[in-house]
């Protein structure tokens, strides 16, 4: 059975606030033409709801909900003489900022806010914070006392449109380059060979990138990269990401990013994702049938999770499996094939998926009109809903499939197929969280993780 390893980070669902938050939320969309209509847009034409978008919550002292944040589990992080700010440890819900003014604001989160004023006519709109600023916001709408921003973030959780340098830019524009450009390949078709070399410039390029940007920046601009090679190779992110962005949304919906690793590199993945900030959270087993385990990761300046999988056996849950270091085995699970077959995920395979908060029954229902259908709901409940779209098929090179036939792990029946027909490499993931619920399901992710296992597919 999956179980949480650390009663730390057993979530909890948060009703109460969730409640009063998105009623608070959907008052201002109703007053306001222009987002009540982006609401309607964004349900049917991307199958998303408002309310995941919803950065933050700008309300006046004499609010009614100001008064009852601290009540539903807010904790106040910031207070001065001009706003206080509150944010909800145990949830995902928007933060709530409270100031001495007279409008309400909803501050929807974009990945370019210049993007978002194209894609609906508003070029003329002012935007606060320069160019590369780490946040930027504009107001795109307005009616009595209640306002529509729209606000990007690049590696902080603040508020301040600072300044950038010429100097700063150049750096930027250096390191963003880098890290779309890394190379990725250092093994060919040996799939014995060291992928040492790989971790090593990764960790170089991510030191660099720090030192100038600082860790938050350089973080973000890190993941931005990763997610555009992981969209390269998968036809259900280019198709969902062309809809988000025909809105000017992008990626900024996403929920976590899910990397899959071999036992060997799973301790230099773990440090490559710690240079950047991140810290681990909870830890999951899938149980001695499903042989696989997982390493959660946060980086909250940067606002990414990571999940990181790896083959893992029940005794090695006793331990800190993420720092302690895990030995190659000859026996291969879900995740150490998938690494044999494609490579590091981290490397030239890219993530594994990509999981995006969607309205479930929309995106699922909206995608398969571009035919592009999704798997079983491996989650189900009233809280989270989660399915991979069916996987994106990779060709496998013979060296690979090769020395996996030579070392006993796949058949001769295995390896002819996986030549002609391939194999799963990566999925869009569709999920759903009501009631601010942060966790993840502890139940059901072990069939899923087996039935993306291709010695599992049908042969013939």
């Amino acid at each position: 059975m999956n179980r949480i390893l650390n009663a730390d980070f057993d979530w909890q669902r948060c009703p109460d606030a969730g409640r009063l938050v998105t009623e608070r939320v959907e008052a201002v969309v109703a007053d306001i033409p222009f987002a009540s209509h982006l609401r309607d847009r964004m349900l049917n034409e991307t199958g998303t709801r408002l309310m995941d978008w919803v950065d933050h919550l700008c309300l006046p002292a004499n609010d009614p909900l100001s008064e009852r944040v601290s009540g539903v589990g807010y904790d106040l992080v910031v207070e001065g003489p001009k706003e206080t700010v509150w944010r909800h440890p145990g949830a995902l819900l928007p933060t709530i900022r409270i100031f001495d003014g007279s409008t309400t604001d909803v501050c929807l989160k974009v990945e370019s806010v210049p993007d978002f004023l194209l894609a609906h006519s508003l070029a003329d709109t002012a935007i606060c914070g320069v160019p590369m600023a780490p946040f930027r916001a504009a107001t795109v709408a307005r009616s009595g006392r209640n306002q529509m921003q729209v606000v990007e973030r690049h590696g902080t959780v603040g508020f301040d449109d600072d300044e950038v340098s010429g100097e700063f830019i150049a750096a930027l524009l250096d390191h963003d380059a880098a890290f779309c450009q890394r190379q990725r390949e250092f093994c060919g078709g040996d799939t014995r060979c060291d992928e040492d070399p790989g971790f090593d410039h990764a960790l170089e390029l991510i030191k660099t990138a720090s030192n100038d940007l600082g860790t938050d920046r350089a973080c973000d601009l890190f993941f931005k990269a990763e997610r555009n090679y992981w969209q390269s190779r998968n036809h259900a992110a280019t198709v969902q990401k062309k809809r988000q962005d025909s809105l000017g949304l992008g990626w900024a919906n996403h929920d976590h990013h899910t990397y899959r690793s071999s036992r060997e590199h799973f301790g230099r993945l773990i440090e490559l994702f710690e240079q950047m900030g991140f810290a681990c959270r909870e830890r999951f087993y899938g149980g001695a049938e499903a042989g696989w385990g997982a390493q959660v990761l946060e980086q909250p300046h940067a606002g990414i999770v990571i999940f990181a999988d790896v083959d893992l056996s029940a005794s090695e849950m006793t331990g800190d499996f993420a720092h302690d270091g895990l030995s190659a085995r000859d026996e291969l699970g879900t995740v150490g094939l998938w690494c044999r077959l494609h490579g590091e995920a981290i490397m030239k395979a890219g993530m594994h998926h990509l999981e995006c908060q969607f309205d479930f029954d929309a995106a699922r229902s909206q995608l398969a009109s571009f035919g592009i259908e999704t798997m079983k709901p491996f989650t189900n409940f009233e809280h989270l809903k989660q399915a991979f779209t069916v996987g994106e098929v990779w060709g496998i090179t013979r060296g690979r499939a090769e020395t996996l036939l030579q070392d006993g792990v796949i058949s001769a029946e295995q390896f002819n197929h996986f030549l002609e027909q391939g194999s799963v490499g990566s999925h869009l993931e569709i999920l759903q969280r009501d009631d601010g619920y942060k966790g993840f399901n502890q139940t059901g992710i072990s069939e899923i993780i087996r039935a993306t296992d291709p010695r599992h597919r049908r042969i013939g």
